[in-house]
């Protein structure tokens, strides 16, 4: 494998220095603002509702949306909640090497790969905001809560959104292509 196609960074045995290509890293790092945003936004909102609500309290915002505080222990759609508590670090775990595996995606992109970047970007900084609750809490706070007439759709959190809107973005990157 050649160099320019591994997407990390190589360490070098004639001073044991980690050799970095600042180009490719500057265009990572413009885009880890967008990332730090939707890291920001979640746990500012988690921590809003938390403040507002008891645990299952819901409040009416619209007739097809509430703001419903729960804790999910397991992943997505409430996946693995009753796995015995294992699924905290496991998941814990596997976010934080997706995350370094996005970081190094990000840090090979091209400038004017910005659809591409901004996908990665919104996924890096949805599971960096989940990874802190399930770190600090053992759990996952949600509360977004949409439904119509009797059937909700999993309630979810301003991360899930970004994640959610991320692979899209990348799906359509995939069709364009």
């Amino acid at each position: 494998m050649s160099d320019k196609k591994f997407p990390f960074p190589k360490w070098e045995d004639n001073n044991s220095q980690l050799q970095i290509d600042s180009k490719h890293w500057k265009s990572a790092i413009v885009w880890l603002w967008l990332s730090s945003l939707v890291v920001i936004l979640d746990q500012i909102t988690k921590i809003w509702v938390s403040a507002i609500l008891e645990l299952h309290q819901t409040i009416t915002v619209l007739p097809f949306f509430d703001l419903r505080l729960l804790h999910n222990p397991g992943a997505a759609w409430s996946i693995l909640a009753t796995a015995g508590g294992w699924q905290r670090w496991f998941l814990s775990l596997l976010a934080i090497l997706v995350s370094g595996v996005i970081v190094a995606w990000l840090s090979r992109l091209q400038r004017q790969q910005y659809w591409l970047a901004g996908a990665l970007a919104l996924i890096l900084g949805g599971a960096l905001g989940n990874v802190i609750d399930r770190i600090i809490y053992g759990y996952v706070i949600d509360f977004i809560d949409i439904y119509y007439n009797g059937w909700h759709w999993p309630a979810f959190n301003i991360a899930d959104s970004a994640i959610s809107v991320g692979a899209v973005m990348l799906l359509i990157d995939v069709m364009r292509k």
